[in-house]
């Protein structure tokens, strides 16, 4: 999508969603691509893939460090 229909009806300026969208665009979960005098972004579903995964981990993580808390609280 451009800039222009993203922002549409949100009330949220241009220049914040670009900036949002570039820090997106720096780690690879999104690109961008020139069409005439737009850019139009894109998801990129195999960084989003991995951003998932990591994401999962750490889900996994949280839930061991806490069984771990609540075993050594009620022991």
């Amino acid at each position: 999508m451009s800039i222009a229909r993203l922002t549409d009806g949100l009330g949220i300026t241009r220049q914040a969603v670009t900036k949002h969208l570039n820090v997106r665009s720096d780690v690879g979960l999104l690109r961008s691509t020139r069409q005439g005098c737009e850019r139009v972004w894109e998801l990129t579903p195999e960084h989003l893939d991995r951003a998932r995964r990591y994401l999962d981990m750490v889900s996994q993580q949280w839930d061991e460090t806490l069984a771990r808390l609540k075993f050594s609280a009620e022991d």
